[in-house]
This record gives C-alpha cells, structure tokens and sequence, in this order.
C-alpha cells in the first residue's frame, strides 16, 4: 500500500430506509454501495438483514463507536452503516465531535436516502398507531360505532367551518380528524365476530367504485366537460343502486335545510314534477327562513324539527308520485 494510500481516510456512508417501504426495496445506487462497501454494519434485527443474505452482503453487526469506525475506514476503505429507527444520532453525534477537535483527519461522511417513502405512506403509521390506541387505551378500547357517531358529526362540521373560512392550518387538522374517524370505525369493525372488515377493505372499497363511477378514465366511456362527467356518474351509479325511489340513499339524519336541499335535487334530476308541500315563494330566501326560524324558537317551536316533518312528507310526495309514474 502507496503512502497516499495510507493516509486517505476513506468514508463512512449512513444508508437510511424508510420503515413505510418493504425493506428489500432499495434504490439501486444503495445496493451498488452495499456490494462495493468493505464493511456494512447493521443492528441485530434490522429488517434488511434476511435481504442482504439474499444479496450475497455480509453485515457485520452493530456498528463501533465513531473512533472504530474511523480506523475501520483508514487507507480507503467504506464502511455503510445501515441507520435504526433513530437515524443513528449517538453515531453522528461522536463523529460531529471528533470532526470538531481539530485532532483528526476524518473520513468523508455521507448521508445516502436508500428508500423513499410513496405518497400516501404516512397512512401506515396512522393504522400503527390506530392499533394500539385501541388495544392499549382505556378509553379508545372500550368505543363502538355508536359512541363515535356524534364525533364524526362534530368533526365534518368543524371541516366544513375551516372551509369557508379559509384557514388551511385548521383545514388541514380538520381533515386529519375526519380521517382519525374513519381508521377508528374501520379498527372497530376489525373486531365484530360476525361481519368483520378493516381498513383495506373499506379503501378497497372505494377505489372499486371511483375506478367504476369514471369509465372515461379507466374505461371506454367518454365525457369532456364537467356536465358530461355528473351524467355519467349518476348513470353509472343508478345503474349501480337500482334503487326503488331516487329518495333512497337520502339521510334523514342530516340537518333539516340539508335534507330538503337534497330531497328536491333528487326530484330535479329524476324529472319528478313534485311541489314542495309548502311554497317557495319569491324574495331573499335566506332572509326569509332566518325570519321563520326566529319566529319559531320565540314561539317555542324547533325550527330544525319543524323542517325536517315537512322534508319527510315532500319525501313521501316524490315516492306517491313515483308511483303513480310508474303505474
């Protein structure tokens, strides 16, 4: 060995993973720096250790502190330290301070990404963490569907305030709280003896129906304006349904303004002339109903329950009339 030889220092790469991504799935340039390295260091159970046997890469356990791994670099050589958990902090940190004292000829230090997490991959950490809440919370362990319902009111109204205000820091919190709903329904419904389902099932579900409901994506249909596309939908989804009444479908455990909004916009579409049991009327609507509902609540009247008897009966209207089309 060349005197120049000698005295180079060599490097030592810190090759990270991401727990999210299966562990054999490295970039290429991090399985050429595994081959090519003259020591790899992995921790005893780290989960790319079964794939570098595969690979014909032998790990030579936990890495030395930052002095030994400088000497195991001397006169050239690599060593790759397969990062844990923790990114290796005490390893950097002994490194930053050898390089610090002046003292000593340091080997080139690298940082090499050796997996990338995909979009969507922090979803599997929230299923982790959904877990176990819910086998190790007293609280969360002891919930049913039936407990989390007003919750999940709660939360889609809160999302639909930060909405119209426009404030994208609560919308996006808001949003995590209405998916924080739907992981801790579907890890519920993971434990019912009869009908169980997790949230594979519940996503599988819907990336059936959206790769249904848009044949002009992933099919032959074809539909180039947004009118096109609400056509399709509602024709791909009646056909889906094949409901007895367009008011099927329609929650009558939404709130009363939302409920007649929604019945009449059933009838619209389906071309059902039926008229509302009571008038709309011309003038500001807005104006009108907050006038009603204030009249109501001095007169000791819920306006809210109030709305939803009339919005039930225009519902049984729409079915009457149905009838009588059909017959």
């Amino acid at each position: 060995m060349t005197s120049a030889a000698a005295a180079d220092p060599g490097r030592i790469v810190l090759l990270t993973t991401s727990h999210r991504v299966a562990p054999g799935l490295l970039s290429w340039p991090a399985w050429e720096l595994l081959r090519a390295a003259d020591r790899v260091y992995a921790r005893d159970g780290h989960p790319l250790l079964p794939y570098l046997k595969e690979a014909g890469v032998t790990a030579a356990g936990p890495a030395p502190g930052a002095t030994g791994l400088m000497e195991e670099c001397a006169g050239g050589r690599t060593a790759v330290v397969l990062a844990g958990a923790d990114g290796e902090s005490r390893l950097t940190a002994e490194l930053a301070t050898l390089a610090g004292s002046g003292r000593h000829t340091m080997p080139a230090l690298e940082l090499l990404p050796g997996a990338y997490d995909l979009p969507g991959a922090r979803l599997l950490d929230l299923v982790e963490v959904m877990d176990r809440i819910r086998a190790e919370c007293p609280w969360s362990s002891t919930r049913t569907h039936r407990d989390l319902a007003k919750h999940g009111l709660e939360e889609m109204y809160e999302l639909v305030e930060a909405i119209e205000d426009g404030d994208r820091t609560e919308l996006r919190e808001e949003l995590g709280d209405v998916l924080l709903q739907v992981v801790f329904h579907a890890r519920i419904a993971a434990e019912d003896a009869e009908e169980p389902f997790d949230i594979d099932d519940v996503a599988g579900g819907l990336v059936a129906k959206l790769i249904h409901r848009h044949p002009h994506i992933f099919g032959d249909e074809r539909a180039d304006t947004p009118e096109e596309v609400r056509a399709l939908w509602l024709r791909t989804k009646a056909e889906e349904k094949r409901r007895a009444s367009v008011t099927e479908g329609v929650p009558l455990g939404q709130p009363a303004l939302a409920l007649a909004a929604k019945l009449a916009g059933r009838a619209r579409t389906a071309d059902l002339p039926v008229e509302p049991p009571v008038s709309a009327g011309p003038a500001d609507f807005g104006a009108r109903l907050l006038a009603l509902a204030a009249e109501a609540e001095a007169a000791g009247v819920d306006p809210e329950t109030a709305l939803r008897a009339t919005a039930r009966a225009y519902r049984d209207a729409i079915r009457a009339t149905e009838t009588a089309t059909t017959d």
